[in-house]
């Protein structure tokens, strides 16, 4: 991800510098990983913008750790724990928007993860800004799937041919509008078979005849 600000050469006085510097604060709590290029200072070159994928393009290789950028997220997720504790105005923009990321030492089996990205797009899609993870598979735990989508939009995974690194959880970051951390978390851990009280369990979520699998968008 990138976000480019132009014509920033015009903000001459102390004043729109200082909305500047606040625009571009609000824009890092927005996707804390995506970093902010100033095209007018020629910040915002072919190189910035174009290698931003999940591959290398010197290398040729995956750099999963730069593009998944899981630290980015999980530092602003401990920031806004803080924050909730001293003030939450639900009517700011920038509250309704959350970054987080959800990590996992268990290999998650196929159906489990098709189940669980099925039901989130069907309930949530629309409220799925962003989304990008690396998983690790119960059937082929060496070789971890890569994902990442936008709303209902799932691109065709990626599957690698080993771990990047020795971090083998399976991590999952997610930028979203007007869902709780909470309700996402609880929705994973519910397909992951972690028991909760007062939850419903997968079985519970995916044959409820109230709540369809591939249920409406809410």
């Amino acid at each position: 991800d990138r976000i480019v600000l132009t014509k920033t050469d015009l903000l001459t006085t102390p004043q729109a510098q200082h909305r500047a510097a606040h625009l571009r604060a609000r824009l890092h709590a927005l996707n804390p990983a995506a970093p902010v290029l100033d095209a007018a200072a020629g910040e915002a070159g072919p190189a910035r913008l174009l290698d931003c994928g999940l591959y290398n393009p010197a290398s040729k290789s995956p750099d999963v750790k730069r593009w998944l950028a899981e630290e980015a997220y999980a530092a602003a997720q401990a920031h806004d724990h803080d924050h909730d504790h001293h003030h939450h105005d639900v009517n700011r923009h920038d509250d309704r928007v959350r970054a987080f990321c959800l990590t996992t030492d268990a290999a998650i089996a196929a159906a489990v993860l098709d189940l669980f990205l099925e039901l989130l797009r069907s309930l949530h899609g629309p409220k799925l800004l962003r989304f990008k993870a690396i998983v690790k598979l119960a059937e082929s735990p060496d070789t971890p799937l890569v994902l990442h989508g936008v709303q209902h939009v799932l691109h065709p995974p990626a599957q690698l041919p080993a771990w990047p690194d020795g971090d083998r959880r399976t991590r999952l970051v997610f930028i979203v509008r007007d869902i709780e951390e909470r309700t996402i978390r609880e929705l994973f851990d519910a397909f992951l078979g972690t028991p909760a009280p007062d939850r419903p369990d997968r079985a519970a979520l995916t044959d409820n005849p109230l709540v369809p699998f591939g249920g409406r968008d809410r």
